[in-house]
């Protein structure tokens, strides 16, 4: 729980570190594209064999095997994953592969994605979760739609759930730090 649990710190920070490039044109580095993979693939530094990073076209191309399968990830090098490929075992037909859709930037409201946005206010410390999350994922609050925040103070964390292509997130994130503690999909 402790290896889990420092991570997401460490993929909170790097999230928000993530923003700050995004703006100043810096790139990450090769290790950074790999703990993305794997934090992706849930898999341990330990846990990873074959280790492949390769540069292509304004990506990266990210490979490994663990013992529930091979990986394969094209990462762009802002640190979002682009596409993203499993293989159980060494068997090819339970290949699952899956291109993830970069959201779409549109200044005019127009559209449904837009429509569907919540109106809702948040107060500083749901901001403050809301965005621990997002950064967690990669994302920005305009990439999602029905975002919501609660606070339990019996346990003092945050409920934020979000739709993202459809499908919906929710994540608990502790309320003294901001640190994302799991995430759902779902």
């Amino acid at each position: 729980m402790m290896v889990k649990r420092n991570s997401l710190i460490f993929l909170t920070a790097f999230g928000l570190l993530l923003t700050g490039c995004s703006k100043s044109g810096l790139e990450i580095t090769k290790d950074d594209i790999l703990e993305v993979a794997r934090d992706d693939a849930n898999a341990t530094k330990s846990e990873c064999e074959n280790v492949s990073i390769k540069e292509q076209k304004g990506s990266y191309i990210v490979s490994f095997n663990t013992n529930g399968g091979s990986y394969e990830y094209k990462i762009g090098k802002d640190g979002i994953i682009k596409e993203r490929s499993f293989k159980r075992g060494a068997k090819e037909e339970t290949t699952e592969t899956e291109k993830v859709e970069v959201p779409v930037k549109e200044e005019k409201s127009t559209t449904s994605k837009k429509e569907e946005k919540s109106s809702t206010s948040f107060d500083e410390g749901q901001q403050q979760a809301i965005n621990a999350v997002l950064a967690n994922s990669g994302l920005v609050q305009d990439d999602v739609t029905n975002i919501t925040c609660s606070l339990d103070s019996n346990t003092n964390q945050y409920t934020v759930t979000f739709v993202l292509n459809d499908v919906t997130t929710t994540a608990v994130v502790d309320a003294a730090t901001f640190t994302v503690i799991s995430t759902i999909l779902g």
